[in-house]
Order: structure tokens, then C-alpha cells, then sequence
């Protein structure tokens, strides 16, 4: 098969498992159903309620917003093709390629961005006001989707310039850089250059930011000497660690390594993670686990 004559992607998805089609066919519309309700939810409430307009919550409608796009980037794509529609167009797998890309770098950017929140508010209260004012939250707010839109745009054309000739089969239930990977006839060392180095700095270099972070916020709190202080400091910060260690550790693992490697049933499982359950989650963790989230929602449904 020429590169150039490639108009279309076969999906595999989940077809090997025939007898779980209607249970997985349901879970994950209800996995869609759950992250955009969620989402929005968060997006509504924090919006109509004053009191929630602190950076902690301007960087949680950030991540909500990259949850709906990650989301509504893949499962509707991954429900058609349980449904029979198991083809996707080449210019529709490269834009898939593109958003999902784009949301996952901005996601990892944003849970630093969130850390260094936490950080500033926990470890130095007093200059939180001038360190995350409006404008410095706006400023890294612009840089998170700046470069993660840098980052996609130059993995994808990375991908565009590769021909495909020995298949079109995608062994994965959506168009993600290692599969594409395997599919191609020309050497793609640059691609996985790139990608490698991508996860090293989105990746592995936010994590360690996040944790050296959380080393000096768990030292501040120690400090504090009213238990009501401790408990809600660290019911905060538990919540952000809870998403940033299931998110961080299955992207790590399925980029960091070559295509190569690239493992059809377990990785498939691996990305479930963090293209559907992450974001589903999100939602739920850090409004069950904030006071001030329940409070503004019930005020929210109430009027409604």
C-alpha cells in the first residue's frame, strides 16, 4: 500500500472481545456522559459563584475545559466504532492526533500550574495576593495552552510527513503516536525523539516539579499547629495528588518508551486511564473532597 494512497484508518478498538461489547459499549458512554455533566457542572458553578473566583478554581475551570475537549476528542470516535463504525478518514485521525495531544499537554502543565498554586497559598500566605493575581493566573493560564498547542502542532506534522505502507490496521481504539508509529515504513527515530523528549519535559520534568512542591507544602503543614488546619490543608492538596499520581504514572509509562514495545491489550487498558477515567474523575474528586465546591453547588441548584 503507497503511503500517498492512504485515505483511511481501520480501528481496531475492542473487537477482539465480541462478548463485552455491550457492557464496554455502555461503560464508556456512561464514562462520556459522567466527564461532560461533571465538567460543565464545575465550569457553571464556579462561574456564577463569587466566592470561587481564586486562582485554585480559575486553574480548575482550565482543567475542567481540557477534560470536555479530551473527552469529546475520543469517545465519541471509540462509541461509533462499537457501534460498526470502525473506520476513521486519514485527515480525521490526524486531527484526532492533534486535540488529544493538545489536551494531554495541557493537562500536565496545568497540575504544576496547580501545585505552584497550592504552594504559593500554603508556604508563603502572605505575598499569595501578588504572586497569583489576576493577571500572573491569566499569564499561566496562556502559557499551559501555548505550549501544549506548540507541542501537538510539532508531533503532528511530525506524523503527517510519515508514509504508511505496510498497514492501515490501528491496533488501538483511538489514532495515538505510538500505534501510528508502527504502521509506518520509514524510520521514525525523529518521531520518537520527539515524543520522548515531550514526555520528559510535560511529563517526568511536571512531576518532579509537583512532588518537590508538595515536599515543601507537606513540611509547611506539619507546621501548622490547629488540627482543623492540618486536615483541611491536606484534604486540598490530597485531592490533587490523587489525579496527578493516576495521570502522571500511565502517561509516562506509554510514551516514555519506543514504539516498538507497544503492547495492544495492555496499553489499551493503560490510556483507558487517561483518556476516560482521569477526566471522569476529576470532577468528582475535587468536588466531594471541597467544602467550598459543595456549598456553591447547592446554592447553584437551588435557584435552579
Amino acid at each position: 500500500m503507497n503511503g500517498t494512497l492512504v485515505t483511511e484508518f481501520l480501528i481496531v478498538g475492542f473487537s477482539e472481545m465480541p462478548h463485552l461489547r455491550v457492557p464496554l459499549l455502555l461503560s464508556f458512554l456512561s464514562l462520556y456522559m459522567a466527564a461532560i455533566s461533571g465538567n460543565l457542572l464545575i465550569i457553571v458553578t464556579i462561574s456564577a459563584s463569587p466566592a470561587l473566583h481564586t486562582p485554585m478554581y480559575f486553574f480548575l475551570v482550565n482543567l475542567a475545559m481540557v477534560d470536555i475537549l479530551c473527552t469529546s476528542t475520543i469517545l465519541p470516535k471509540l462509541l461509533d466504532t462499537m457501534v460498526g463504525g470502525r473506520t476513521i478518514s486519514y485527515g480525521g485521525c490526524m486531527a484526532q492526533l492533534f486535540f488529544f495531544t493538545w489536551s494531554l499537554g495541557a493537562e500536565l502543565l496545568l497540575f504544576s500550574a496547580m501545585a505552584y498554586d497550592r504552594f504559593v497559598a500554603i508556604c508563603c500566605p502572605l505575598h499569595y495576593s501578588t504572586w497569583m493575581g489576576p493577571r500572573v493566573c491569566g499569564f499561566l493560564a496562556g502559557i499551559v495552552w501555548a505550549i501544549s498547542l506548540t507541542n501537538t502542532s510539532i508531533n503532528t506534522s511530525l506524523v503527517l510527513r510519515l508514509p504508511f505502507c505496510s498497514s492501515n490496521v490501528i491496533e488501538h481504539f483511538f489514532c495515538e503516536i505510538p500505534p501510528l508509529l508502527k504502521l509506518s515504513c520509514a524510520p521514525t527515530q525523529l518521531n520518537e525523539a520527539m515524543a520522548f523528549a515531550a514526555d520528559v519535559f510535560l511529563a517526568v520534568g511536571n512531576f518532579s516539579v509537583i512532588i518537590l512542591s508538595y515536599g515543601f507544602i507537606v513540611a509547611s503543614i506539619l507546621k501548622i499547629r490547629s488540627a482543623e488546619g492540618k486536615q483541611r490543608a491536606f484534604s486540598t492538596c490530597s485531592a490533587h495528588l490523587i489525579v496527578v499520581s493516576m495521570y502522571y504514572s500511565t502517561v509516562i509509562y506509554t510514551y516514555i518508551r519506543p514504539s516498538s514495545s507497544y503492547s495492544l491489550n495492555k496499553d489499551k487498558v493503560v490510556s483507558i486511564i487517561y483518556t476516560s477515567v482521569a477526566p471522569t474523575l476529576n470532577p468528582l474528586i475535587y468536588t466531594l473532597r471541597n467544602k467550598d465546591v459543595k456549598v456553591a453547588l447547592r446554592r447553584l441548584l437551588s435557584c435552579c
